[in-house]
């Protein structure tokens, strides 16, 4: 797609030479105030020469070096831009008449609003170049969720254009990571799956996590999808910032995207969940008073969750996408669902592509999705028949269709198998020695889940037990089942 930004004269882009000049007069005058808009990027800068200049003088004051005209003369000797501007004593001139720096902040903001006046109007020359060429429906999609992902990117971040990031920088994050985990109970540095055996195996969900739930038919993996979903936004608790903003510091805002149920048959498996009445006793109408009053006290208590489905069949990826961004922007979120994955259609690939590479777009996206939103996004997805004929039937990386582009996008690949299942199925003959040792094989494994984490990019992987409750499809910690 052509830049949007040479149909509009550079010469009359907003921006403001003076300000740029005064705001590196400022850091110039005094080093100490780059600590204050440690936010603004040097593509702030509509010129040039001072988007260099920043940019070095910027770089060298964080190495703990002093920066001052003289100094940075010798940097700049050689630099076209500089000889014609005057040299050194630009850079005098510079530091003369900068303002004080207690007003760097206020400067530094004009700045960053130019440069976001800047950005919406590469974005429209985009919008209107692309409309005027884009001949099918896809095409409009596709431009359309180009769109709206720059336009996101400039309301959440200021700027819609990528760059590097210092190792410094990056290294204070993960600092910060290990103090939370450190100052947390069990490790949890990210968001908790509300069951603690999960959550103490992954370290709960991390931001920018794209977790992949996997399962054959009839083994729970919505379910669980469902439970965690429900644990997440029950819990869901936040500090309003100074800003008017909301920062989650419990649970969190969830986007369920179910492509196979609908928003009443997943809101009826939450409700069976938080009664603790039988989903199917509830669905046929079979309950007593007690019952009832059980559901309704629970769907009091849980209609406020922060939990928001998306029931659209068929979905595209760029539209998923779209939504989940503008949920974002509009009350927050914390944590994705996509059930499952092989119902998200990707966009036209040609017509040499075939699903596999269909598939690998759509993972990839979910993954940049996972990072542009900062939440973990668990996507669940089917199993090939393949593991119906071994005897062992506990999934394995290979039994992933397309399994390929899932298990490489992936950080964590987890299964969920349930033994009892396999075993209703093959009860012998009554009175028979088999169908004695059927039913100790029975007693051992009914109410018993297992998630294998077969996949686990940033820990270990192995098998987490699970207490698997058939009539209200709830998961819980293999403790509780042991209390029961």
């Amino acid at each position: 797609m052509a830049d949007g930004s040479q149909s509009f004269p550079a010469a009359v882009l907003p921006h403001n030479v003076q300000t740029e000049m005064a705001l590196v007069g400022m850091l110039l005058a005094d080093n100490q105030a780059v600590e204050r808009i440690d936010w603004l990027t040097p593509a702030a800068f509509h010129d040039p020469f001072l988007e260099r200049l920043f940019t070095r003088v910027v770089t060298t004051i964080r190495k703990g070096e002093l920066v001052e005209p003289r100094l940075a003369h010798d940097w700049l000797v050689g630099d076209p831009a500089y000889e014609e501007l005057g040299g050194l004593a630009y850079l005098a001139q510079l530091v003369e008449f900068a303002p004080p720096a207690s007003m760097v902040v206020s400067y530094a903001r004009q700045l960053r609003t130019l440069l976001r006046r800047r950005e919406m109007i590469r974005i429209g020359n985009e919008m209107v170049l692309a409309a005027g060429q884009a001949i099918d429906e896809d095409e409009v999609d596709g431009e359309l969720e180009r769109a709206q992902q720059g336009l996101y990117n400039l309301a959440e971040h200021g700027d819609v254009r990528g760059g590097y990031v210092a190792f410094g920088d990056a290294l204070r994050g993960a600092v910060e990571m290990v103090a939370k985990a450190y100052g947390s109970a069990g490790g949890v540095v990210g968001v908790s799956t509300g069951l603690s055996d999960i959550d103490q195996k992954l370290g709960g969900m991390h931001p920018s996590d794209l977790i992949v739930l996997a399962g054959r038919p009839s083994m729970g993996k919505t379910a669980l999808a469902t439970n965690i979903a429900f644990n997440v936004a029950k819990r869901y608790a936040y500090e309003v910032q100074p800003d008017g903003s909301r920062k989650t510091i419990q649970g969190g805002v969830v986007a369920f995207y179910s492509l196979e149920m609908s928003a009443e048959q997943l809101a009826l498996r939450m409700l069976a969940d938080a009664s603790g009445v039988s989903g199917d006793r509830l669905r046929k109408g079979e309950i007593n008073a007690s019952e009832f009053g059980r559901v309704r006290d629970a769907a009091m208590e849980i209609q406020e969750a922060p939990l928001y489905i998306d029931a659209t069949g068929g979905l595209s990826i760029a539209k998923l996408c779209a939504r989940a961004r503008r949920l974002k922007r509009q009350v927050g979120l914390d944590l994705v669902v996509v059930d499952y994955l092989q119902l998200v259609t990707g966009t036209d690939l040609g017509p040499n592509s075939n699903r596999v590479q269909e598939v690998s777009q759509i993972t990839m996206a979910l993954k940049a999705l996972a990072k542009e939103l900062g939440c973990p996004v668990i996507a669940l997805s089917q199993l090939s028949r393949m593991v119906e004929q071994r005897a062992d039937k506990r999934p394995m990386l290979s039994d992933l269709r397309e399994s390929g582009s899932i298990e490489q996008d992936a950080d964590i690949v987890a299964f969920v198998y349930r033994e009892a299942y396999y075993a209703e199925r093959t009860e012998p003959r009554e009175g028979t020695p088999e169908h004695l040792e059927w039913q100790r094989l029975m007693e051992e494994v009914i109410g018993l889940a297992e998630v294998i984490i077969a996949k686990q990019r940033h820990g270990p992987i192995g098998t987490v037990k699970l207490a698997f409750d058939a009539d209200t499809t709830k998961f819980s910690d293999i403790q509780n089942r042991r209390h029961q």
